[in-house]
């Protein structure tokens, strides 16, 4: 009895803290323990945080880490585990939600945390085109092809059909670097050009290719190349 007090009281300081203060004075193992104490009652979920911040080393690596792996952490079953998706979905969701409101032209900034959400923690490369109206406002967004690792096949044929059934008047082309590092290959420069080739007779601009990775973001737009 005396230790499921300890804890209940426990948990009601950090809700108090979190009431006055908000997350930003928390630490991660801290931000995961409050979140746990959600999924897990009458427990001590410190230990439990702490054992998921040392198997995944970051906060941002436990929101994306898979179901499988999750489990296997002590005291981690899985209905904890679907709490941390969740949460990592909504984030995602969220995230699309402003992309949606804003000129993706004079605010790359909402796209990017979007897509970083969206694609950085993918152990697979993605490439996700952004169809865009003539106020450069958001008609679709669609994954139309995923990969291995370290390489992914994009056709043009496809992307000219995709972009004539949302009637797009501009594309974003948007893929992913599962090493982490953003900077375009060869092969990216080529298939940006490919690509732009292949929509040009129809009218339709590409203003921007993102490549999206743990450790930032490279856009051809900013860099000059588009």
């Amino acid at each position: 009895m005396g230790n499921t007090c300890a804890h209940a009281e426990h948990r009601q300081r950090i809700k108090l803290r979190y009431l006055k203060n908000g997350l930003h004075p928390f630490l991660d193992y801290e931000v995961l323990e409050f979140i746990l104490t959600y999924a897990i009652a009458r427990k001590d979920v410190k230990p439990v945080a702490k054992a998921l911040l040392e198997r995944f080393k970051t906060l941002n690596d436990v929101f994306n880490a898979p179901l499988e792996e999750l489990v296997k952490i002590p005291g981690i079953g899985i209905h904890s585990a679907l709490l941390l998706r969740l949460i990592r979905d909504c984030v995602e969701r969220y995230l699309h939600g402003d992309m949606l409101k804003t000129d993706c032209i004079s605010s790359t900034h909402a796209l990017v945390r979007y897509c970083i959400a969206a694609m950085a923690y993918n152990a697979h490369e993605q490439f996700r085109v952004i169809y865009l109206n003539t106020k450069n406002r958001v008609i679709a967004d669609e994954v139309v092809q995923q990969g291995t690792i370290d390489h992914i096949a994009i056709y043009p044929r496809t992307i000219v059909e995709h972009s004539l059934r949302h009637k797009a008047k501009a594309l974003i082309f948007v893929h992913n670097h599962p090493s982490g590092d953003p900077v375009p290959s060869p092969q990216d420069r080529d298939l940006t050009q490919r690509l732009i080739a292949a929509v040009e007779p129809l009218s339709i601009n590409v203003h921007d290719h993102i490549i999206i990775g743990k450790n930032g973001y490279y856009s051809f737009r900013e860099h000059g190349e588009l």
